[in-house]
Formats: structure tokens, C-alpha cells, sequence
């Protein structure tokens, strides 16, 4: 089954601590896997950052809430209680416990609102009730992404509308800024005609004894077989081992399949991936706003016993 999210988690969390016993983060995660069932890899899948595992994220933020709400009570980092107020809910036999049942608790509300006027507060209150299945961290993530897909697009289009010229120049810098050849002197654009297809190339050491060659496709139509065969009889004629191609566009899978069986190597940057290795390595792009988020050092307060969560 798939991670649930983490409002799935609070019914099961709190029936877990009901017994009144000091509980922890990593056993509460443990116990909660086990419930529902996840392999090994759904105990290890991460958010989309790579900073934390999916599960124990969502797991730590009921505890975050629950604590808001006065459901637990903390005994320290990472220890915890039921509180009068959760045994009470658990007596209750509630079919469901979500954000919106935790709202009726002022003292939440405030949380989700961060003390703003009681009209706002109504508001905030239901616009956040109704992202039923992120965490904070999960939003944050979801949002970058939806960011740089419209930037990647964004690049995109501006790259069709250059020059092949600059095109060309572009991909070359690329290179570089990924680390390829040891210098910004290291690659150059070839820039004339009857280069049987080869539009740059980067030299791997000062000497140019490994050297990349480079073509750069400003296509909008999926780029084919035959210009891969034309460039590796390119790469023949240099007695060159090493290529990229790089378009704007895609590759056929005919294209895809024929790289697989030669046994040059070379290899094939279409546009999203284009435009994801400039945002990534800034090229033609520049930062507008950081944020850096931190979480917990479990370690400074309770050495081996770590809780990642906010709250």
C-alpha cells in the first residue's frame, strides 16, 4: 500500500498511546509501519527533498499536532504521553480525528492560524483543514516543483527563440558549468559549416588527448535515428569514443534504442532534462529568494534518540 498521509495516522497514533505509557518518536514509528502494513521500501521512501523519510515525517507531524492540541503531553525530546484530553477523545470512539476535529481546541487553532483575529482565524482555519494529506515539508516540496516546472518551460521557450548560434554556445557552456574539461577554456564552439555534425567540444585534460564532442539539436520534432547514425560517423571520422547530443525537443525511441547498441558512448539530453540541468547549475537563471529549512538537532539535547519533526 501507499504511505498513508499523515491525518490517516492520528486515530491509530493516539489509540496506540492510550494506555497511558511514556512512548517515543522512533518506536511510534516503528508500531505505526507495522499497522499499516509497509514494506521496506515505503519505511524508506523520502520526500522529494531527500532529507527525511516520508513516513517518519508524517508520523512526527502528529505528534506536532497532537501536542497543539493537547492531545500529548512532551516528557522531554522525542517522549511523549496521552494527555485527560486524548484518553477523553479515545472514550469517546470517534470514527475519525483530521485537522478539522483537532479545530475544535482554541489553542490549535491558534497554532494553525498563529493568533490571528477570530474572523481570519475561521478562514485560515479551513483552508488548511482542507490539505488533508501533506505535511508542511510535503507542501514546500510540491510548491518547488511546480516553480521550477514553470521556470523549466520558461527556459524552454527562450531557448527556441535564440540563435542557433548562441544555442550552441549554450550548450558548450553548459558543459562546463556542469565540470566537464578543467577550465572555462576547455570547451569551444566549432561554429562553421561541414562539421559533419559536430558543434563543439570539450577538452577532459590540457592536452586534448579525451575530448567530447558536441551537437546541439534547437529542435521542436523528435530528433531520429539518422541523426544519431550521422553524428557517430561524425565521432568515427575525430577517432572520437565520447558524445552529446542535446536538443530541444525528445528522441525516438528508435533513436533511444540505436545509442544501446553502438559502442560509442554517447548520450542524449533532451529539453526537460536541458532545461533542468540549467536551472540546476545556473545557467540563464538567477536565484530571486532562499529559505532555509531547519529542523531539530536531536543529538544536542538527547544523544541517540532524535526527533525530525517541527513543533
Amino acid at each position: 500500500m501507499a504511505v498513508p498521509d499523515f491525518q490517516t495516522l492520528m486515530l491509530p497514533f493516539l489509540r496506540a498511546v492510550g494506555d497511558g505509557r511514556e512512548r517515543r518518536t522512533g518506536e511510534m514509528i516503528e508500531r505505526l509501519a507495522d499497522e499499516f502494513h509497509l514494506t521496506q521500501d515505503e519505511r524508506e521512501e523520502l520526500l522529494p527533498s531527500g532529507t527525511q523519510r516520508r513516513f517518519n515525517n508524517r508520523v512526527n507531524w502528529v505528534a506536532a499536532h497532537f501536542r497543539k492540541a493537547g492531545l500529548i503531553e512532551s516528557l522531554g525530546p522525542g517522549r511523549f504521553r496521552i494527555t485527560p484530553r486524548g484518553a477523553s477523545i479515545l472514550i469517546s470512539k470517534p470514527a475519525k480525528i483530521d485537522v478539522r476535529f483537532l479545530s475544535q481546541y482554541p489553542e490549535y487553532v491558534d497554532f494553525l492560524t498563529g493568533g490571528k483575529t477570530a474572523d481570519t482565524a475561521v478562514s485560515t482555519s479551513v483552508e488548511v483543514t482542507s490539505q488533508v494529506d501533506q505535511t508542511p515539508e510535503e507542501s514546500i516540496d510540491v510548491t518547488f516543483r511546480q516553480i521550477e516546472e514553470g521556470l523549466a518551460q520558461q527556459l524552454l521557450d527562450k531557448v527556441l527563440s535564440v540563435s542557433p548560434t548562441f544555442f550552441e554556445q549554450l550548450v558548450v557552456d553548459l558543459l562546463l558549468k556542469m565540470g566537464y574539461g578543467g577550465s572555462e577554456h576547455s570547451g569551444q564552439r566549432l561554429g562553421k559549416s561541414g562539421d559533419g555534425g559536430i558543434d563543439g567540444t570539450i577538452n577532459q585534460d590540457p592536452l586534448g588527448l579525451d575530448v567530447v564532442y558536441i551537437q546541439a539539436k534547437r529542435w521542436q520534432g523528435s530528433v531520429g535515428r539518422p541523426v544519431l547514425q550521422a553524428f557517430t560517423g561524425s565521432l568515427e571520422g575525430n577517432k572520437a569514443n565520447k558524445g552529446v547530443i542535446i536538443t530541444t525537443s525528445s528522441f525516438s525511441p528508435d533513436a533511444v534504442a540505436y545509442v544501446g547498441t553502438i559502442s560509442k558512448r554517447v548520450v542524449l539530453v533532451d529539453g526537460r532534462q536541458l532545461a533542468g540541468l540549467m536551472i540546476k547549475h545556473g545557467l540563464g537563471v538567477t536565484p530571486t529568494q532562499t529559505y532555509v529549512l531547519k529542523q531539530l538537532n536531536g543529538d544536542y539535547f538527547d544523544p541517540g534518540d532524535v526527533d525530525d519533526a517541527a513543533g
